[in-house]
């Protein structure tokens, strides 16, 4: 009797782990709740911020990620599916993700090797820069000549890396400050606690444009990486990962994708009508013309 209830424990175990570690795929999971999780932030602008406390993410990032919703509403013929967003930061939003909490994370995550070993990067969506901004009295020219001065960075961003590595290769050295996002960040740099903020070229163009002084800032001309920017989502889900990748390929070859550009990127933009002025750069227009989910 106890050898017998030994086994079925042992069998009870067993399959109880066999079933955590195969988990519901995404659509199952988003037609047995009703609701898409997505993940947003607060202040990526132009990709994905809030204007209120209360309103969801608006941007090029959350104006894609509605393609995709409305893909799934179709595919599940779910025609009142609910969309919950969760607020993500750069230090939680692949946890986020993997967890189940968010299904798909609409923002300016970069596509690396190292993150692309724990979820899966739909297409790209934009290419970004790294480059530093400082303000525009700043003697500084050059990255290099920000040796022995405060740098400011955002907790979870790949700048992080890229900053040592730059670091370590140029024998300069930077006191390194972090911001939690990238507004948080940007103060840093304005209220002089760094000399320079490290971020992609379009984002800083958007903190700046949307600061109370932007003619007080400027880019310096020195690049660190292009960053290709994707949705996370979670990796071995192969169902929803074609439904994710062929809604957001058709967007970028049918050309809708140049009149979303357009509107976030050239045309003025809530909630204090600012226009960027960035035009498509030849890395862009390449992933929008071969839709692609290379990393670095």
């Amino acid at each position: 009797m106890i050898a017998k209830t030994v086994l079925l424990t042992l069998a009870l175990t067993a399959s109880a782990g066999a079933s955590h570690a195969q988990p519901k795929d995404t659509l199952q999971k988003i037609r047995e709740s009703g609701t898409i999780q997505l993940g947003g932030r607060d202040a990526s602008f132009p990709f994905s911020y809030k204007i209120s406390a209360e309103a969801d993410p608006i941007g090029l990032s959350a104006d894609l990620c509605a393609k995709v919703v409305d893909a799934v509403r179709l595919k599940l013929g779910l025609p009142n599916l609910k969309v919950q967003y969760t607020m993500v930061t750069p230090a939680n939003r692949i946890a986020l993700v993997q967890n189940g909490t968010v299904d798909l994370e609409c923002s300016t995550t970069t596509n690396t090797a190292a993150r692309a070993q724990q979820v899966e990067f739909a297409p790209t969506h934009f290419v970004g820069s790294v480059a530093a901004a400082v303000k525009r009295n700043s003697p500084v020219q050059t990255i290099a000549q920000l040796d022995g001065k405060s740098v400011a960075t955002v907790t979870g961003s790949t700048a992080i890396q890229l900053l040592r590595a730059y670091r370590r290769n140029e024998k300069v050295e930077f006191n390194e400050v972090t911001g939690k996002d990238t507004s948080d960040t940007f103060l840093l740099l304005s209220t002089d606690r760094a000399v320079a903020m490290i971020l992609e070229d379009v984002q800083l163009a958007g903190l700046i444009a949307r600061s109370t002084a932007p003619a007080d800032y400027r880019l310096l001309d020195e690049r660190l990486r292009d960053e290709p920017y994707g949705f996370i989502y979670r990796k071995d889900d192969p169902h929803f990962k074609a439904l994710v990748d062929e809604t957001l390929a058709s967007v970028m070859r049918s050309g809708e994708i140049q009149a979303l550009y357009t509107k976030w990127f050239q045309r003025p933009v809530p909630p204090a009508n600012v226009n960027l002025n960035f035009p498509m750069s030849p890395a862009v227009r390449d992933a929008y013309r071969n839709p692609n989910n290379r990393g670095i």
